[in-house]
Parts: C-alpha cells; sequence; structure tokens
C-alpha cells in the first residue's frame, strides 16, 4: 500500500469548487497546503484581499474548507501573519499560513513549526518580503514498520523576482535547522511547497547536503503554473525526498486547475 502525499498552494481557496471535489476525490493521507485563510470573525464566506488596486477573492476560512472535506485527517494551521481583509467595506482580521492535515490512522511522532524568515505579524501583513514559516510532521507507517518525516513550507517572495538573495540563502539553512529538530537522521525525508525560486537555486544545493533531491526538475517537469496565472516564469513548486523514500508515482497535475498553482502528487511504496 503506497502512501499519498499532496503538496498544493491553495491560492486562498480562489478556486473554491474544484479544489474542494479534488481534495475530496484524491483524499491524500498527508495534505500539505499554503496560502490557507483562517477568520473567525468572518460572517460572509468571501472575502477580499487587497494591495492597493489590486484585488483577489478569498474563502473567509479555507482552513475550516479542507477540514469538512476531509474528516477523518487530524489537522494543524501555522499563520504567517494576521492582516485585514474585507468583507464589503469592513475591515476583517484575518490569518494566512499553512495548513497540514494528516489521515488520523497515521500517528503524529512530533512535529515542529518554525520561521524560516521574518516573525509573526499579528497587527498586518508587513511589508516584502513577508515573513514565512515551514511546519514538519514526522508520522509512522505501521504497514511498513517506519517513520517519515514530511516538511512543508512556503517560500519569501521577493518583489524583484526569484534569483538568490542574502535572505533566501539564510531561509535555506533556517529550514535545514527545522528539519532536523523533527526529523530521526537517516529517516526518509520529504520537502514540499511553493518555494519561490528558480530551478538553479543555490538552495538546492544547501538541501543537498542533508541528501534532497528536487523531483520536478529532475523528473523533467517544466511548469508548475496552471492557465490562472498568466505570466512568464513557470516555476514556483518544488518537493524534494532523500533516497530512503521509495517514490512510486510523482506527479506534477495539470488537470484540474484548483489554483494557480499545480499540485504535486506523490506516492511512496
Amino acid at each position: 500500500m503506497t502512501l499519498k502525499i499532496i503538496s498544493l498552494n491553495a491560492w486562498g481557496g480562489r478556486v473554491h469548487e474544484p479544489l474542494m471535489r479534488y481534495l475530496r476525490d484524491e483524499s491524500p493521507d498527508v495534505l500539505c497546503l499554503q496560502e490557507v485563510t483562517r477568520t473567525p470573525s468572518a460572517s460572509a464566506e468571501w472575502l477580499v484581499y487587497r494591495d492597493g488596486a489590486f484585488e483577489l477573492p478569498q474563502r473567509a476560512s479555507l482552513y475550516e474548507d479542507v477540514k469538512w472535506v476531509l474528516p477523518g485527517h487530524e489537522s494543524a494551521f501555522a499563520p504567517m501573519a494576521r492582516g485585514t481583509l474585507f468583507e464589503g467595506e469592513r475591515e476583517v482580521a484575518s490569518e494566512f499560513g499553512l495548513g497540514t492535515f494528516v489521515r488520523s490512522t497515521f500517528p503524529i511522532l512530533g512535529q515542529h513549526n518554525g520561521f524560516v524568515h521574518g516573525a509573526f505579524s499579528a497587527d498586518g501583513w508587513g511589508p516584502h518580503p513577508r515573513a514565512r514559516n515551514a511546519h514538519g510532521v514526522r508520522i509512522f507507517r505501521y504497514e511498513t514498520g517506519s517513520a517519515l518525516t514530511i516538511v512543508q513550507l512556503h517560500g519569501l517572495r521577493d518583489l524583484e523576482g526569484k534569483g538568490d538573495t542574502p535572505a533566501r540563502r539564510e531561509q535555506a539553512h533556517a529550514l535545514v535547522a527545522l528539519i532536523e529538530k523533527v526529523r530521526e537522521r537517516g529517516e526518509p525525508l520529504v520537502v514540499c511547497g511553493d518555494l519561490n525560486l528558480l530551478p538553479d537555486s543555490e538552495t538546492f544545493s544547501i538541501l543537498g547536503e542533508i541528501g534532497l533531491v528536487d523531483l520536478v526538475t529532475t523528473r523533467g517537469f517544466i511548469d508548475t503554473r496552471t492557465s490562472w496565472y498568466p505570466k512568464e516564469g513557470r516555476y514556483a513548486d518544488y518537493l524534494l525526498v532523500t533516497p530512503e523514500v521509495n517514490v512510486a508515482r510523482f506527479e506534477v497535475v495539470a488537470e484540474p486547475e484548483v489554483s494557480d498553482h499545480r499540485a504535486l502528487l506523490l506516492e511512496i511504496a
């Protein structure tokens, strides 16, 4: 029996109904979502993010929506910041971050959440490049009698682009330090998420020092974005594994389109 992992930047639930159908139908054992909203004070299902003239619809509480379609999963929400969304013209404080969902038949032996860039902002989204965190879980697989660590992050976004910067170098080293707090040495490791990096980034060399290899670029995939994303630069999302991971299947999912990012699907034997 394989273990199924899906990583996806959910875009705040913008493509909501197809996303909910996809997650229900795929029912991954572990789901790693980036750009997840949670707004306990909202009375509407939809809110709006505004940045100058730019506006983007957001589900008020995507985290709760996903919990509803995956009722057999344990879940954790790790916010990066709390900022303003709009319910009409009413300002609503909304949290934004990572959501991790683990099927309850896989016991969680350990987990760690921490910031790899900046720190939590409770009173606004903050200036660019905004804070970023990572969340790792170490689970046990009864069918193999072994543990597995899965770490997700949403890499920092720089308005100048996705090239290497000192901040991205520091982020990579902080990520390695976080991984070492949850993973037992020598056990299988998966790292995934919207890294906001180019394929030749030095981050991959830093992660390679602990044995991680990216499956997106090494398996010939050249596009992790959907038709919802009209810009150039089609790399954003990556999934890395150590040699201990027995990859049965890996796919950069082209259909259905459930975000402006494609889902990354990994099955481990």
